[in-house]
């Protein structure tokens, strides 16, 4: 984190610090308060903060959404609740001075064949450097099958992916923990042939990266992400410079198609669903639910399930 100068810098620093002992990794949050440090130091602001100080930070870049500004007020809201420990004085921020719209991001649930123009996309991205679709073919289908963050994607070092095995070892993941991550058969083969082509062609790459960039080097998330995008734009699932379908959504997609399986199965879902949030690295199997949204195949095997429970019950009596 670069050095911060503001009137507010020492109790910046301790706070973003405190947050990390806590289990939070505070990235972003530790750019935007380090952004709101630069603010208060170009303002001149010297002394107790005021509400009127968070709100003009918060709005000061038109070019966010209202979603962007409001998550910038909250964070420095929880600043101020934190200072005011130290300094008495300091306004009480009231959460409801900047709203969002009450509106819930709806993932995108990809089809089969969607997928597979994605994947189909991947794999011939680039005819120059062959290794970069091979590379995103990888990265996008390991997404599909487990269901990963895009940051626990870009984190993975080679010694975290057991290709004799075929665990992973997800590490310092969401509330730094660790888990075990077993891979399907196929998935497993494929990790096995990027592997191959990686070696043979970074063999001077000093990364512990488990997948590389054209560089040789570990994959930012924001790189990865605009190639994702780009992968959407030439499937069809995105118009240019429109928003669309996103990388997480990948993870959206592996735990309803899951459910859909247990399911067909007729496995006791409510039963599973721990091992699901077990697998996706959730402290609370509740969390899990965000991520099952009713889909129409959902909804049909839901229609279907209460039909013929009520044809037992018609039997019954």
């Amino acid at each position: 984190m670069k050095a911060l100068h503001s009137c507010f810098a020492n109790y910046l620093t301790d706070f973003i610090t405190l947050r990390r002992k806590l289990g939070c990794q505070f990235r972003d949050q530790a750019r935007i308060l380090a952004e709101f440090d630069s603010f208060v130091a170009r303002s001149g602001h010297d002394g107790v903060p005021t509400v009127e100080l968070a709100l003009d930070f918060a709005t000061a870049n038109p070019g966010l959404a209202s979603s962007g500004h409001v998550r910038r007020f909250q964070l420095v809201r929880q600043f101020y609740d934190y200072l005011a420990t130290f300094e008495p004085r300091t306004p009480l921020l009231d959460p409801r001075e900047l709203r969002s719209p009450r509106t819930r991001f709806i993932a995108h649930i990809y089809a089969v064949a969607e997928l597979g123009r994605v994947l189909q996309e991947a794999r011939t991205i680039s005819r120059r450097n062959p290794i970069r679709g091979i590379t995103l073919h990888a990265i996008v289908g390991l997404a599909a099958s487990t269901g990963l963050r895009i940051g626990e994607i870009v984190r993975l070092d080679r010694a975290d992916v057991h290709l004799e095995t075929g665990v992973m070892t997800l590490r310092r993941s969401k509330f730094s923990k660790d888990r075990l991550v077993p891979v399907h058969p196929s998935t497993l083969e494929a990790l096995r042939r990027y592997a191959s082509v990686r070696d043979a062609r970074y063999r001077q790459s000093g990364s512990a990266a488990f997948f590389l960039t054209l560089r040789g080097e570990r994959f930012a998330r924001g790189t990865l992400e605009g190639d994702f995008c780009r992968l959407t734009r030439r499937a069809g699932l995105r118009r240019a410079l429109a928003r669309g379908p996103r990388f997480h959504d990948l993870r959206h997609t592996f735990a309803v198609r899951r459910l859909v399986a247990w399911y067909e199965e007729g496995a006791d879902v409510q039963a599973m669903l721990p091992v699901l949030a077990t697998y996706m690295g959730h402290v609370c199997y509740t969390h899990t639910a965000y991520y099952l949204q009713a889909t129409a195949e959902l909804l049909g095997i839901a229609a279907d399930r209460f039909q013929r429970s009520l044809h037992r019950g018609e039997g019954d009596r």
